[in-house]
């Protein structure tokens, strides 16, 4: 038997590096279907067509209304990324009720960015201030309350900053390594980035 080279060896920890730093979608809100119905403004034009077909929405929850043995969410929703994430500063693409099993406190929903997936029921007339809307209805399966915090993005910086200092290239004869002293940073403006998390 062949031993595997070390190429072979460094692709594979490449490949499985790679694999790893891709974007998943969370347990709580993938679903039973292979591809959840996410395009909103599709079914607001033809909500009949989508009755029982599996969806998955997110956005900005509006309202919490608790009924017996039930939880009504008003979720303004927004397009989601990859991860089955509302994408943050991305307007409103309209509005749906998540019906949710059981009690959820207001307290840790209102205002809050969540993703619901599950079947929609069909439509139901409501209010948005003194206007009438179609809210579509979705029945809840599952859902994803999302945290937003806060990460500092620092500009690219170069991939060896770091020079010999000191009399000649010989050893015990002094110097020392360190950054470079002719700005050789990127002294450009940090950016603070707004993300969502489990």
């Amino acid at each position: 038997m062949r031993k595997p080279s070390i190429w072979q060896l460094s692709g594979l920890l490449l490949v499985s590096l790679l694999l790893s730093g891709c974007v998943t979608v969370p347990d709580s809100v993938k679903g039973s279907s292979p591809t959840p119905q996410q395009d909103l403004v599709r079914v607001l034009s033809a909500p009949e067509l989508f009755v029982g077909q599996e969806s998955r929405f997110g956005g900005k929850v509006i309202k919490v209304d608790n009924r017996n043995g039930m939880t009504r969410l008003e979720i303004a929703a927004m397009r989601l990324d990859d991860g089955a994430r509302p994408i943050l500063g991305s307007a409103s693409i309209g509005r749906i009720f998540a019906d949710v099993n059981g009690f959820l406190d207001p307290v840790d929903f209102n205002n809050q960015m969540v993703t619901v997936v599950g079947p929609i029921k069909g439509t139901e007339k409501g209010k948005i201030g003194e206007a009438q809307y179609s809210f579509v209805v979705v029945s809840v399966t599952g859902y994803q309350r999302w945290h937003m915090s806060q990460q500092i993005v620092t500009p690219p910086q170069p991939i060896d900053p770091w020079i010999w200092y000191g009399p000649g290239n010989g050893r015990h004869r002094g110097g020392y390594w360190g950054p470079a002293p002719w700005g050789y940073y990127n002294t450009g403006p940090a950016q603070v980035q707004t993300i969502l998390t489990e």
